[in-house]
């Protein structure tokens, strides 16, 4: 089998890439070839056997989408994308990348002609929802985003949904909670907070929190994300049925939350690095995000993710942190 990631430089790419080259298997197929694409040179899979190819492209740029599946991947994982603020803050840069790119690769597969239908797995995000919302947003709670990064995060829902019904690919979208925790640098995502405050005070840093603490949000770990994209991956099409993009679980709680099970794992000397500091544009944009998601359907479809977030916090630790933290 042969497996495309775009996307793979990313954090969930590069957990990806390793969790595969580990696994050398999905679903019971025998990986025999990764192509890992971004704008920037991916990581290569290290203790992989078979073989890798490496594609430093924009996806957007006129042939490198087709040049990217010419190999004519089985599974195609489309991460590649730029976050939430940054799109914000750059349209242009936003409508290219989280659109032009997700078009140009579309009508590469289309292009083929020869029926070649790989399954193709496509990043969105709950920022294709926007208020007012009910209390638990349902699986068919209408698309109304307030940004423009939830905007295109629709668009390609959408088009991902019509080139699946016409045949040209067999597609699954997974709308994404927050991934948290991030590690790494901070990125230019207006959620990226979610992560700052507890990664910084667990490296031993200051971490500011935009928000008030009664903001509630749904969240995840890479852990659960790279289980969410390997199951979709696997989904029998009938099970699936005719709506191919899906909410996906979390955990459900407010900031005082998170930092409370922050409090309870590390302590209050790890706490006290949060500092509260207002920032308008992330407040606006966070605002308009959905809260509580249902996600029964992709939970009837067997993904799962975590039951706390004491649990998200610890895989941190574990995964990230080799087990240790700055007291």
């Amino acid at each position: 089998m042969h497996i495309l990631i775009t996307g793979a430089a990313g954090m969930i790419g590069r957990k990806l890439t390793g969790r595969l080259a580990k696994d050398g298997e999905l679903h019971g197929r025998q990986i025999d070839k990764l192509t890992l694409l971004d704008v920037v040179p991916p990581t290569p899979a290290s203790n992989f056997a078979g073989r890798t190819a490496m594609i430093a492209a924009d996806l957007a740029t006129p042939g490198e989408a087709a040049r990217a599946v010419e190999g004519r991947p089985d599974i195609i994982f489309h991460l590649a994308g730029v976050v939430s603020g940054e799109a914000e803050l750059d349209f242009d840069k936003g409508y290219r990348v989280n659109l032009d790119g997700t078009r140009a690769l579309l009508e590469a597969i289309r292009a083929t002609r020869d029926g070649y239908r790989p399954r193709l797995v496509y990043t969105s995000s709950i920022a294709v929802f926007g208020a007012p919302f009910p209390d638990t947003i349902p699986d068919d709670f209408h698309l109304t985003p307030l940004t423009s990064y939830g905007a295109q995060k629709a668009i390609g829902e959408t088009l991902l949904a019509d080139y699946t019904r016409r045949g040209f690919c067999d597609g699954v979208g997974i709308r994404l909670p927050s991934i948290v925790v991030r590690p790494g640098k901070p990125n230019k995502a207006a959620s990226g907070f979610f992560s700052g405050i507890i990664r910084e005070p667990l490296a031993g840093l200051e971490a500011a929190l935009p928000v008030p603490e009664t903001v509630v949000h749904t969240h995840a770990s890479p852990r659960a994300a790279i289980g969410f994209l390997m199951h979709a991956a696997g989904l029998a099409r009938d099970a699936l049925g005719a709506r191919i993009n899906l909410s996906m679980p979390g955990v459900c709680c407010t900031v005082a939350e998170q930092i409370a099970a922050l409090q309870r794992i590390a302590g209050k000397r790890v706490v006290a690095r949060i500092r509260r500091q207002h920032d308008p544009l992330v407040a606006r944009i966070v605002d308009g995000w959905p809260q509580r998601i249902e996600a029964r359907r992709a939970r009837e479809l067997g993904f799962k993710a975590e039951s706390s977030f004491d649990e998200i916090v610890r895989i941190h630790i574990d995964e990230d942190r080799g087990g240790t933290f700055v007291d």
